[in-house]
């Protein structure tokens, strides 16, 4: 650590002219040996943001911890206080919007930096924000696969694919345990480190350090926490729509052998509706995940593996926005496409004007509680 605070001190002395040179103002100017330290020489030469973009970030920030905190809050409170929603395969959900609610939790870390237009939380703001984000940003792409999982185990084997409560709960310890390594390993600087980027403003995993262990840690970060759990939700979400696709052809095949119209009566439009409801969950699931990590994941690769000029700081603060702009959409996920949540809320807070019909008289209720709850990513 100390070689490092020397290195860095050696690239602020060489830097220093730049900084008060016609009057430019630098990234990292007013930063000590201290912050230069855990700083990535990479933005040691770019000169400091606009007053207006911190700005404009800070607000941005603000209205998505909001909608966040909110969204994911009432998830949390309606799923763990109503007990018609306590059931096996809630419980992930809910383990999700805990994960959302910490990935925007950290947020105001971000905003006081922003408005300080800088490095102003120092190191241990940088490292609070990172596991924080570790945590949650992992957990929930690894629970949005074990979601995957069981809705594609409920939906092609009715019978036997229900999820116990006991595997539930093993599988979101797991989810936290497989977490846990790559948020502590940085923190501790067993391998990789925790770092500042783009504006100074938010912190990540180093991806910048042009060293072996370095790019090795990315590359099995990307690998264990973007394509792992891309591949299973992808893989499990297809079944479910091939399988929603396949009974509908198979419906519309025997109504063409029995000469009738449809094989469905009024009392399966609920049932047929609920079908509908989870092809669209399920595709919107998948591109919510490779829309808000994809950025992100390309960006780490670029900067291990690529031409690291292509990363300025405006640039490397894009897929940040994304990744979190996420966790406000989960929360609305789950009210368009969970009939008993919306029920629920209906019940508790009749302000909010939602107007789900109450099933609990249809003879589909019970299946559709487990058959309809959605995912989403973070």
């Amino acid at each position: 650590m100390e070689n490092e605070t020397q290195n860095y001190n050696v690239y602020g002395a060489y830097f220093a002219p730049l900084r008060s040179s016609d009057g430019v103002k630098m990234l990292v100017d007013g930063l000590d040996s201290a912050d230069l330290a855990v700083i990535p020489e990479h933005w040691l030469s770019y000169t400091s943001p606009p007053a207006s973009a911190h700005t404009a970030l800070a607000l941005l920030y603000s209205f998505f911890t909001a909608a966040a905190l909110i969204g994911n809050g009432l998830v949390i409170f309606i799923f763990a206080t109503s007990r018609s929603l306590r059931t096996s395969s809630n419980l992930l959900i809910l383990n999700l919007a805990i994960f959302d609610f910490i990935m925007m939790a950290k947020s105001p870390i971000f905003i006081y930096n922003s408005a300080m237009r800088g490095f102003a939380a120092g190191a241990l703001g940088c490292q609070i924000f990172s596991v924080m984000g570790s945590y949650s940003g992992i957990g929930a792409s690894m629970t949005n696969a074990c979601i995957a999982y069981d809705r594609d185990s409920t939906i092609t084997r009715p019978l036997d694919g229900r999820l116990s409560r006991g595997k539930a709960l093993l599988m979101i310890a797991c989810v936290w345990i497989y977490a846990t390594p790559w948020a502590l390993m940085p923190l501790f600087n067993i391998w990789g480190r925790f770092v500042p980027e783009g504006y100074l403003t938010s912190c990540t995993f180093d991806y910048l350090s042009n060293t072996f262990d370095t790019k090795l840690f990315v590359g099995c970060i990307f690998t264990c926490s973007y394509l792992f759990p891309m591949c299973f939700i992808i893989y499990f979400y297809s079944g479910i729509v091939k399988q929603v696709f396949a009974h509908e052809a198979a419906l519309r095949e025997q109504a063409k052998k029995m000469n009738v119209e449809s094989l469905r009566s009024n009392q399966n439009a609920s049932a047929e509706s609920a079908e509908i409801r989870i092809a669209k969950a399920a595709l919107t699931v998948c591109f919510l995940f490779v829309a808000s990590w994809t950025p992100y994941g390309v960006m780490s690769l670029i900067g291990a593996f690529g031409d690291q000029q292509l990363l300025t700081p405006g640039v490397t603060m894009i897929p940040a926005v994304a990744c979190k702009t996420v966790a406000c959409i989960d929360p609305w996920v789950y009210a368009i496409s969970h009939p008993k949540y919306r029920q629920e809320l209906q019940r508790r807070m009749p302000w909010l004007q939602i107007r789900e019909p109450d099933d609990n008289a249809s003879t589909g209720t019970s299946n559709t509680t487990n058959s309809t709850a959605p995912t989403a990513t973070a």
